[in-house]
């Protein structure tokens, strides 16, 4: 890489993208070179913040010089990381310098860890976890992958989240809480039992308000 920098592309180019292209520019040692559609590809007309958006069919020359993280709130950003794996280009893991995480706890690849955000020890993150401004996660707790922790969200210790979970702005989990995969905690909600997978719970405390829902 020449100048020493890791260079990152953030993979979306909606609001979100920018915001953790924010975040990523607050990260020493790395440098934002452009974002990454995959759907339309007229927003590739345009640059977003100054700087450029590649067509994900244009980004194979990328592999051996550039990285990925992915810039999407929804869970379902394993759509977008399952393209980008073709192309071999690995992911980043990123933390923000005011964010906090126990040297015995653990980040999966292409994890961004946003502002003021605190992980506390032996706990273990998976895979392209979105952890928002202000969250925190407790001692001794496992995030399954593709999980978005809202700002200002509080899950606490020995809690088992699964795959694909939202964890809504303000809402708190308590301690030995199991999250089944692909559920929704409704912002501000506080929950105090299990919740199986694939529902929405909302309220104080905690109740489901649907079930089977799909990501979102």
């Amino acid at each position: 890489m020449g100048d020493g920098l890791k260079k990152i592309l953030v993979l979306g180019t909606r609001t979100f993208a920018e915001e953790i292209a924010d975040v990523i520019s607050e990260v020493p040692d790395v440098e934002i070179v452009g974002f990454v559609e995959n759907m339309d590809k007229e927003r590739c007309k345009e640059k977003i913040a100054g700087l450029p958006v590649f067509w994900i069919d244009e980004i194979g020359k990328f592999a051996d010089s550039h990285c990925a993280v992915c810039g999407l709130g929804t869970t379902r950003r394993n759509i977008f990381t399952e393209q980008i794996s073709r192309y071999n280009i690995p992911f980043a893991k990123l933390v923000h310098p005011s964010a906090t995480v126990s040297k015995k706890s653990s980040l999966g690849e292409g994890t961004v860890v946003g502002v003021g955000a605190i992980i506390a020890s032996n706990t273990q993150i998976g895979n392209h976890v979105i952890i928002n401004r202000g969250a925190t996660i407790g001692h001794h707790t496992n995030i399954g992958s593709f999980v978005t922790i809202g700002p200002g969200a509080n899950v606490a210790g020995n809690c088992e989240v699964g795959s694909k979970v939202y964890i809504g702005i303000g809402s708190t989990v308590i301690d030995h809480i199991k999250i089944g995969d692909n559920s929704i905690i409704a912002a501000g909600a506080v929950v105090i039992e299990d919740v199986p997978s694939r529902v929405i719970v909302a309220g104080v405390p905690a109740k489901i308000l649907k079930r089977n829902v799909n990501n979102i």
